[in-house]
């Protein structure tokens, strides 16, 4: 785990970069866990821009889980065209369905519970709990990964389990007692729009002088 003082440090870079240069996503201004719970499977494998629409239309025809729950499978999987990967609205289904039936059409807090449904694993338990009910929970996506493997670690292989597990330790480690909402948010956008994974803009980032990715390929970063 990096020192307290670097910690610091990057909380504070990362959240007035984000005051700057942060998003708005109409998920971020929602307030029912539902909400979030669309977005977040949506967003998986899936970039904002296509998401942007279907969201919105997704949430006229289903509000509620009750109204998902109630739909037939099918009606479910026609409205999510085109975005793909059709096993994810079927487990959106299948959630809305065992929420419905089990927990009186919420979602539940708790993260052990909130693992318990097919279709929500590590992250997106976290995304919920950060986002929906204001916990200090950690994620790991690909682009917080990317992110927290370039500044704290540099070199190794970011997809190996026992890095993967680093990565989520260093996630955990680096949330702020308060504003977890909007670090959490400031990591992902960061990630996708500034340390990406080709052509990242090293040149304007706020990590650059203690970024052990840019130390260890500086000829690379400054491409």
């Amino acid at each position: 785990m990096p020192p307290a003082a670097e910690r610091r440090t990057f909380r504070r870079r990362l959240l007035a970069w984000y005051r700057r240069n942060g998003r708005d996503l109409p998920w971020r201004r929602a307030a029912d866990p539902y909400e979030i719970l669309v977005s977040e499977v949506m967003l998986q494998q899936t970039q904002v821009d296509r998401v942007l629409p279907k969201y919105e239309e997704w949430l006229r025809k289903y509000p509620t889980l009750e109204a998902l729950a109630g739909a037939p499978a099918e009606d479910v999987v026609r409205t999510w065209y085109p975005l793909g990967y059709n096993i994810r609205p079927r487990r959106l289904h299948s959630i809305a369905r065992e929420a419905v039936a089990r927990y009186g059409g919420e979602l539940p807090r708790d993260e052990d519970t909130l693992l318990s449904f097919k279709g929500i694993g590590r992250y997106t338990a976290g995304a919920i709990r950060s986002f929906a009910f204001g916990e200090r929970a950690a994620i790991l996506d690909t682009n917080v990964a990317r992110v927290l493997f370039r500044v704290f670690v540099g070199r190794g292989d970011p997809k190996a389990h026992a890095m993967r597990q680093r990565l989520w330790a260093l996630s955990r480690g680096l949330l702020p007692r308060r504003q977890v909402f909007d670090f959490n948010q400031a990591l992902m956008d960061f990630g996708a729009t500034l340390c990406t994974a080709r052509n990242p803009g090293c040149a304007s980032c706020p990590m650059a002088a203690s970024c052990a990715w840019i130390a260890r390929n500086p000829e690379t970063a400054r491409l």
